[in-house]
């Protein structure tokens, strides 16, 4: 099939949908952490790709994330276009600890929902990480959307399930991609976190 069609290298077939995919999977972390309004057409793209590349690999998770992902990036792409501060660009915050214990629990009862799902119809050979990984994947993106710093933690926690998993799915570049994915996280949890405190204290400041 064209979505199979690749390259080798170091004796691994990279197909160019997971290749193009993941690199712009990247550029939306690296474009993310800027709080750039082209996150989102970038994140379109990324996820049509992708889409295929999970779904040839028997991982029903991870396709189905794909669609969703796409569907909340329509949705963040509108909600950063509304709210743009004229100094500080797209406005962050940090969540409360009701919204915190809030992503939590919509975490831990999403995935163990979905993984029974994905288990009843036999669309993963790995149901409970490909769950946690499309749970926490929907979450992050929707945090995201609404400017929540917390959004980069839910990152690292996909980034930990998914690196195993995708090198038992012998999709080495991926896992790969993971990792560089893990270290941008943390530079842009850094990044929106002293933003937040930046826009806090100038809502506080007298005029």
């Amino acid at each position: 099939m064209w979505y199979e069609m690749g390259l080798t290298i170091f004796g691994q077939k990279i197909a160019y949908t997971e290749l193009v995919g993941q690199i712009l999977a990247l550029a939306v972390v690296f474009l993310a952490q800027r709080r750039s309004l082209l996150t989102w057409p970038v994140q379109l793209v990324s996820v049509a790709l992708l889409f295929t590349v999970y779904l040839s690999a028997h991982l029903g998770g991870l396709a189905t994330r794909q669609v969703v992902v796409g569907l909340i990036a329509i949705y963040g792409w509108y909600a950063w276009v509304r709210h743009r501060d004229p100094v500080f660009g797209v406005v962050v915050r940090k969540g409360s600890w009701l919204e915190r214990a809030v992503v939590a629990g919509v975490f831990v009862l999403g995935t163990v929902a979905f993984a029974l799902v994905l288990d009843w119809l036999h669309a993963s050979w790995a149901p409970w990480p490909d769950a946690a990984i499309f749970v926490g994947t929907v979450l992050a993106f929707t945090l995201q959307g609404l400017g929540l710093v917390e959004f980069w933690l839910v990152w690292l926690v996909v980034d930990a399930v998914g690196v195993p998993l995708q090198i038992q799915s012998h999709l080495y570049f991926s896992a790969f991609v993971y990792l560089i994915f893990a270290a941008l996280v943390i530079h842009g949890f850094w990044d929106w976190n002293r933003t937040a405190r930046r826009l806090t204290q100038a809502a506080k400041s007298p005029l």
